[in-house]
């Protein structure tokens, strides 16, 4: 890559480039296997980059809002089946292929997500049930909103949970400190600290906000927006970029492939996750990972052990465990956990669908999580428990959950990463 030009005054290097109006391309990533880089047969494991290895907290966000109910259904008495009579699947123990499995006397997991069921057994993934927002929309953008700035009920909100995450973490920041993969910035990481909005790790292309073609080669895309830019932000979040591809250049991408015992989904999610796991065996210095699972909206013809729910829960599962394999050793310097904006209504719809209801749960997979166990408090399904005589109730603010992750894993407590709430900790990791 060319260095001939001379970089302005480094500032504070608080600008990421969503504030700069800079996005980052995928430029012909090659087959629907993903990126070239990551095809290619060579060394199993990059080089070590120039940063220490970090604590990494991977976070995929289940847009469209999750049937919580559906991916980890309670086991005891008959009103699931009532409410969800073409919905609802029978127990392990009963009869039939449409069967969920058993994770312990309680709760079940849907057929499709077994991967997790098998680190649910090892004690290494946790789930957390009746999980969601205090605020009571049913609007997936004010929802997603609410999730991703950590103030619920509260619009307008500049930064997001991660972005003042990643400002509380305290020691030098890499061009990679907080990454998203995908074609904009999440507003999970809006904020002052630097992020990437990445498409694919293997070409990474920019161009200016107003601009429709991606057309540029690479270093004249660069030095071209670095030399005429006369705007001191735009000079500085170039000057992270040049950083962030001058580390990919020594990481040696064209030189990685994942561990051969990893079957990554062909998506969205598993190009994500696989890229993830580069940048993390790649010592660059990733701390905060946001990746993207879309199609959990399951109005119509939502299914049992298939339709469109099984088919977003086997790719969810299988992305995940082909991530966790690939990590191998660095597996230990990693937390995963999932969202999702609310959960669905407890009862179907005409349709064979779910509709926009309240709680839902997630998923939180580590070595040192307090695994094999369903947290939170279930309230229920009868009728006088459910949140406005429809949904599976709140019992646990997701602020709870995110802010244990933060403190418990990457070692941040600041009350600023959730400001104006106070509530507990839940509990999460071993002690």
């Amino acid at each position: 890559m060319c260095n001939s030009h001379s970089r302005p005054p480094q500032l504070d290097r608080r600008v990421f480039l969503k504030t700069s109006g800079l996005a980052l391309f995928a430029m012909g990533a090659g087959s629907l296997g993903g990126p070239l880089f990551l095809q290619r047969a060579a060394a199993a494991t990059p080089q070590p980059g120039p940063y220490h290895r970090r604590k990494v907290l991977v976070t995929i966000f289940q847009r469209g809002a999750m049937d919580g109910i559906a991916a980890v259904p309670p086991l005891s008495g008959n009103r699931l089946r009532t409410l969800r009579p073409r919905l609802a699947m029978g127990a392990a123990r009963s009869a039939g292929d449409d069967r969920i499995l058993e994770l312990d006397a309680d709760f079940g997991l849907h057929p499709a997500l077994e991967p997790l069921g098998r680190f649910f057994g090892e004690g290494r993934l946790g789930i957390v049930h009746a999980v969601g927002s205090p605020d009571a929309t049913r609007s997936h953008f004010d929802a997603q909103d609410y999730m991703e700035s950590g103030t619920p009920g509260r619009k307008g909100t500049a930064s997001g949970w991660l972005n003042r995450v990643a400002g509380e973490l305290g020691h030098e920041a890499s061009p990679f400190r907080s990454v998203a993969f995908g074609a904009a910035l999440p507003k999970s990481l809006y904020g002052p600290e630097p992020a990437l909005a990445v498409s694919d790790l293997g070409s990474f292309q920019v161009r200016p906000p107003g601009t429709g073609a991606v057309g540029h080669d690479l270093d004249q895309g660069f030095e071209a927006l670095y030399q005429q830019t006369t705007q001191e932000l735009l000079q500085e979040t170039a000057g992270e970029t040049f950083d962030a591809v001058e580390l990919l250049d020594g990481a040696g991408i064209a030189s990685y492939r994942p561990d051969r015992r990893a079957r990554y989904p062909r998506g969205q999610l598993g190009s994500a996750l696989r890229q993830i796991a580069f940048l993390i065996k790649s010592n660059l210095g990733l701390e905060v990972a946001f990746a993207e699972s879309g199609g959990w909206d399951t109005h119509v013809q939502q299914g049992t052990t298939t339709g469109s729910f099984a088919r977003r829960a086997q790719e969810l599962a299988q992305a995940i465990e082909a991530f966790w394999t690939d990590l191998g050793p660095y597996q230990h310097d990693v937390v995963l956990m999932t969202m999702t904006e609310f959960g669905r209504t407890v009862a179907e719809n005409g349709s064979g669908g779910t509709d926009h209801g309240h709680g839902s749960c997630l998923f939180v997979l580590g070595h040192d999580i307090d695994g094999g166990k369903v947290h939170g408090q279930w309230p229920g399904l009868d009728h006088g428990a459910l949140f406005e005589g429809r949904d599976l109730a709140v019992t646990t603010d997701f602020r709870s959950v995110f802010a244990e992750v933060a403190h418990q894993h990457l070692g941040v407590a600041s009350p600023q990463i959730f400001p104006g709430w106070s509530g507990p900790r839940l509990p999460l990791f071993r002690a």
